[in-house]
């Protein structure tokens, strides 16, 4: 019987190596590397509707992240958005080290089958510096969360923050850690 591998021992042993190929980097410690995730979600709209009760979605995040989010609040009013100071804004949550490899491998396996009607995802979501973001529509696509006691659908955004220089690096990262991209990158 095989023992299986976390994520973050495989990126170690066998991924990075295979980067510093591909990347023709000269040292294994300057191979790009996730250093966080961050997932976030916005509940200003959800919070009108159900009298200021945001404590579904508080609870939902914990359960994908296994980490109690932040709740964000407005710095300042801004009467056109009806917006008051103070008012909780959205739900943020970091994950680093075990965690955070927990979450990757749960993402790319898992997640992301369940999506409905899923093709890849695009390799245009990089930000410039290789950082990459997603996002959801519906929450239930997370194994955590059960169908059944859903009161209000809502979507989260997926950060995944790298330490690469570029698209192509932050690329071939998340492509060797296996995202499924639907098309190469230009």
């Amino acid at each position: 019987m095989t023992k299986a591998v976390d994520l973050q021992t495989k990126f170690k042993k066998e991924i990075a190596p295979k980067l510093k190929e591909v990347l023709g980097i000269k040292s294994v410690m300057a191979v790009p590397r996730v250093t966080r995730i961050t997932i976030n979600s916005g509940i200003g709209t959800y919070t009108k509707t159900h009298n200021k009760d945001y404590s579904n979605i508080v609870e939902n995040i914990t359960k994908i992240s296994g980490q109690k989010p932040i709740v964000t609040r407005a710095k300042k009013a801004i009467s056109n958005f009806k917006i008051k100071q103070n008012e909780p804004m959205g739900v943020v949550v970091t994950l680093r080290g075990k965690r955070m490899y927990d979450f990757l491998n749960k993402l790319v396996n898992i997640v992301f089958p369940r999506v409905r009607d899923f093709r890849g995802i695009s390799p245009r979501a990089f930000d410039g510096r290789g950082n990459y973001n997603v996002g959801f529509k519906e929450h239930i696509v997370f194994p955590e969360i059960s169908p059944d006691d859903v009161i209000k659908l809502h979507g989260l955004e997926v950060n995944i923050t790298t330490t690469a220089k570029d698209n192509k690096e932050g690329y071939e990262l998340l492509k060797a850690l296996g995202f499924p991209f639907n098309k190469p990158l230009k």
